[in-house]
């Protein structure tokens, strides 16, 4: 009898710590969600919901459009918001060849640049949904950089594939 009121004390405790974490974590001032814009940018008005859905969408249309080139052996690959850009130095081989597919969804344009400049070419990425790809050949270690340029926003997807 003891027994089976301490189970059920624990499975009460279980719950209610649940239901506590998840209070906290949808809170509307947590930790990690988007900070609000300077006052110079100019944007919408919305929700921490409406724009994370916004997000989860846009998200959703670059990972579909990638997933509609990919070739080769995955390397290295993400999602960011367009105004944090995508900032990697993959493990690549040397002497290798490998192809990075990038896609933009939302509004405005991103800058695709490389260091060394030899890896590869600077490139505009439209966040039109529509699909840029670069080769990339190296014998060191590349920096790749996507900035989103002045006020452009949405959801930027890449992925590195081994040829």
């Amino acid at each position: 009898m003891i027994y089976s009121k301490s189970r059920a004390c624990l499975a009460v405790c279980a719950v209610a710590a649940s239901v506590f974490l998840l209070a906290s974590c949808t809170s509307s001032k947590g930790e990690g969600e988007a900070h609000s814009a300077p006052a110079s940018q100019t944007v919408p008005s919305a929700s921490p919901t409406a724009t994370g859905a916004s997000e989860k969408k846009l998200t959703e249309q670059v990972q579909a459009a990638l997933a509609t080139v990919h070739s080769g052996t995955m390397v290295e690959a993400g999602v960011e918001r367009v105004s944090d850009g995508v900032h990697t130095e993959p493990a690549l081989g040397e002497g290798r060849t490998y192809k990075l597919d990038l896609v933009c969804s939302g509004s405005g344009s991103a800058r695709l640049t490389f260091v060394p400049t030899s890896a590869g070419k600077e490139t505009e990425v439209p966040c039109d949904r529509s699909v840029v790809q670069q080769r990339i050949t190296t014998r060191e270690r590349v920096h790749i950089d996507v900035d989103g340029t002045q006020g452009s926003t949405g959801m930027v997807a890449w992925q590195i594939d081994a040829l």
